[in-house]
């Protein structure tokens, strides 16, 4: 997708500042970005093309927490880069999920959107579009837990 597509799908994306890092793969989505995975799809749906690490999928915010917490993140207040950890953003739209992103330890945010690229952003970029808001942040010591 080029630059114009995606500032007009996102148009917060221009004006807060992003970079792609890797070419569009459908292999993936932005969940399992966020998990720190590359190598499937990561959805609650049905689907035998989704891999979703709980046997119960269901498309809300608290399984989203439960799958996380799993990996030991815990929810917390505020976005802002802590040493020592890492953290996940939760997107929202209407309290159900739609977008995650994950802090680097830069301190910038990294996610895929869908089939797309990979990208370093901040999280405003994303807001007011599709994707919703930031629902909630979640965070864990780095090293204390190996993802999905």
């Amino acid at each position: 997708m080029s630059s114009a597509d995606l500032e007009a799908a996102f148009p917060n994306l221009k004006s807060c500042g992003y970079r792609i890092t890797s070419p569009e793969n459908s292999r993936y989505n932005c969940i399992a970005w966020a998990a720190g995975r590359d190598d499937r799809w990561w959805w609650p749906d049905p689907s035998p093309f989704s891999y979703w690490p709980e046997e119960k999928r269901e498309l809300s915010l608290a399984a989203f927490i439960r799958v996380f917490s799993s990996f030991g993140y815990e929810v917390c207040e505020t976005p802002q880069h802590e040493e020592g950890f890492e953290e996940v953003a939760i997107f929202a739209e209407n309290a159900l999920p739609t977008h995650m992103a994950r802090q680097l330890a830069s301190g910038e945010w990294t996610s895929k959107c869908g089939r797309l690229e990979d990208m370093c952003h901040t999280l405003d970029g994303f807001a007011q579009s599709d994707y919703g808001e930031v629902a909630l942040i979640m965070k864990r010591r780095i090293g204390e837990c190996s993802s999905g």
